[in-house]
């Protein structure tokens, strides 16, 4: 089993007094970390999970009352799929403001709906935590050096869900496809109100076809046939349930910067290259360039959620077509990224873009040098 980053922080964060919420789309192994902390806990922790109909009765707001005594007997409650259990922010709240030394955590595939159940009854009792697909920090601290050697290709040709990352590549094939269609959109279309799931599909096939280059709203609204408002609903809704994610440009030069516009990543190539049915090796691609740029910028997200470092990130264009592929901001100062995946290819930074801001450092990054990016 991989370790997960994330898991010393959750133990970490126990006996704080805090609620701890995570977050992460289906299948990424929010259960199995579950499954380990009950494990390592003992007889004083509790697996619940909330599809079922005995686990959403014992925690019914309406029946909480006459029910925490049994819940509250364990010191660990472990609740699984939180989302549907209805009012659940409220019944978190009593079991924690009742019994506080019981350690609370539950998960959730869609932030946009736990979210919306828990943020208002738990201000100031949560933390939240979030769980992505399998982090190349994560694969490489725990790989040998020939393994390592594979881990760049597998990325971005299958993605790292993991239960697609480990087995051949038929078999990764087939649970890529099985996690792509029966677990992709559920939360969206369950919990959000999608009348039009074949726009949905068509949306992503468009965005899997534009990553690492701007996105626009209108041109999209234009080849779906919908109102950019739909557009700017569904991107939303695919944001929350991690699936994509969006970086926006760095704008403060309003006379020469490409000001509000914004770049759509996957936060797993895997299911991008699905949606647009393209597994071939990455010397037969013609798009390696553009997977290259969105693993850098995924991963390296992951690397700032998971160390917990605060920094804005952004990427830059000009009107005289200069750019920057991904940067960091901190304290005014400005780290600049170059993804090539040639590392044959180098590049400088602009010098209409040093002229304005302050760089601390600038740096091509490829699969020789990736490592000083992520690890």
């Amino acid at each position: 089993m991989i370790e997960r980053y994330i898991f010393p922080q959750i133990k970490n964060s126990l006996d704080k007094n805090k609620i701890i919420i995570l977050y992460g789309p289906r299948q990424v192994g929010k259960t199995t970390l579950l499954k380990k902390l009950e494990k390592e806990w003992g007889v004083a922790s509790k697996y619940f999970l909330a599809d079922r109909p005995s686990v959403k009765t014992l925690f019914d707001y309406d029946k909480i009352d006459q029910n925490i005594s049994e819940i509250a007997k364990y010191k660990l409650i472990l609740l699984d799929e939180a989302q549907n259990i209805a009012n659940i922010g409220r019944v978190l709240k009593i079991i924690h403001d009742t019994h506080p030394d019981v350690n609370l955590i539950a998960t959730g595939s869609s932030s946009f709906d736990l979210a919306n159940k828990t943020s208002e009854p738990l201000t100031g009792r949560s933390i939240q935590m979030q769980l992505y697909p399998l982090s190349y920090q994560e694969l490489y601290k725990q790989s040998d050096f020939d393994q390592r050697q594979q881990i760049l290709n597998k990325m971005l040709i299958f993605g790292s869900y993991p239960e697609v990352y480990f087995p051949s590549q038929l078999t990764s094939l087939n649970r890529l496809e099985n996690i792509a269609s029966n677990y992709l959109y559920k939360d969206i279309l369950q919990l959000a109100d999608i009348n039009r799931p074949e726009l949905l599909e068509k949306l992503l096939q468009a965005l899997a076809l534009q990553i690492s280059s701007e996105v626009s709203y209108s041109e999209l609204a234009n080849m779906l046939d919908v109102s950019i408002v739909t557009i700017e609903k569904y991107i939303q809704l695919l944001e929350d349930s991690f699936i994509i994610f969006r970086l926006q440009s760095l704008a403060r030069n309003q006379r020469t910067e490409i000001n509000k516009s914004r770049k759509i990543y996957f936060w797993d190539l895997g299911i991008r290259n699905y949606l647009i049915n393209n597994f071939n090796d990455l010397s037969l691609r013609s798009d390696t360039g553009k997977l290259w740029e969105n693993f850098c910028v995924a991963e390296r997200m992951k690397y700032l959620k998971y160390n917990q470092k605060l920094t804005k990130s952004y990427f830059w264009r000009n009107y005289a077509q200069a750019e920057i592929d991904y940067l960091e901001e901190s304290n005014g100062h400005f780290q600049a990224f170059e993804c090539k995946y040639n590392s044959n290819k180098k590049s400088k930074l602009p010098k209409n873009f040093s002229d304005y801001y302050t760089v601390s450092s600038y740096q091509n990054i490829n699969p020789q040098s990736i490592g000083e990016f992520l690890l």
